[in-house]
């Protein structure tokens, strides 16, 4: 007997269950139409506790911020519920740690923040908490993603390759996830749901709340001013494998001061009339 899918095109194809893996059989029905390509970042529960073992909040504390940084990499295993965040409190605790690990609990704590806020009131999950604090109201901002960032061909070569980097392995570090989501929604001006929703899409540790009111603290309708940043401030977190050359990075090659009068220019202009 032949079983048919049909693909996102409307297209009918052939699908093939009996004598192939498990991998062939979850490609077959994932019905893709360019080849699935898995994640290095291994799951189970024996990777899980691998990770949770290997906790070295000294080197967090130190190097978090840092794209090649001392992370702990639990995110993944903690959002598919191979290991709970209590969990990790008690591993914490039973290696007498609590002190050591207060820079890795204040990040695990935000997590648990974000998720009440959701549960609290779900309906409030893909709405503004506030409005934009960058001179521009929400009905200012695109509804859709830019064909250029989804296909990482934009004009700026470190950006691309955080767009790569999501593909290929369903993971960021959570700094270059704060400068794509700057740059999509200032850079680009597009609203922070359609960013929020595309990056969620590729994340294999994809929390809704924790990504959606990241995405709004970047936005500003979450916070009290938009995060911005620039290709020196990347260069300093970033490492060799990152393409920071300043020729490929022009449009955030710029001083702080140059770039909120380029984002944000009607915020400059009023503070400018005030100063008068």
């Amino acid at each position: 007997m032949l079983f048919y899918e049909t693909l996102l095109n409307g297209k009918f194809v052939p699908v093939t269950l009996e004598g192939k893996n498990p991998r062939e059989r979850f490609t077959d029905w994932m019905l893709l139409e360019q080849p699935f390509i898995s994640s290095p970042i291994e799951g189970g529960m024996k990777q899980a506790q691998e990770k949770l073992k290997a906790l070295d909040f000294s080197a967090y504390h130190k190097t978090r911020n840092y794209l090649d940084g001392a992370v702990s990499g639990l995110s993944p295993y903690i959002e598919h519920g191979l290991i709970q965040p209590d969990e990790v409190l008690k591993f914490i605790d039973t290696n007498n740690a609590r002190i050591e690990a207060y820079h890795f609990l204040q990040q695990l704590s935000w997590r648990a923040f974000f998720e009440q806020k959701y549960l609290e009131d779900p309906s409030l999950i893909w709405k503004d908490a506030g409005e934009y604090k960058t001179g521009f109201t929400a009905a200012d901002y695109a509804d859709v993603m830019p064909d250029d960032i989804i296909k990482g061909q934009t004009p700026v070569a470190v950006i691309n390759q955080f767009i790569e980097e999501l593909y290929q392995t369903g993971y960021l570090h959570n700094h270059a996830r704060l400068y794509l989501a700057a740059y999509v929604v200032h850079w680009r001006r597009v609203k922070w749901q359609a960013g929020a929703k595309w990056m969620l899409s590729h994340l294999l540790d994809g929390n809704l709340a924790s990504n959606n009111y990241s995405w709004q603290w970047v936005a500003s309708t979450g916070s009290t001013k938009p995060y911005i940043f620039n290709l020196d401030n990347v260069i300093e977190f970033a490492n060799q494998k990152y393409k920071t050359q300043r020729t490929l990075n022009v449009d955030i090659d710029k001083s702080y001061e140059t770039l909120k009068q380029q984002l944000f220019p009607q915020i400059v202009e009023s503070q400018n009339e005030k100063g008068h």
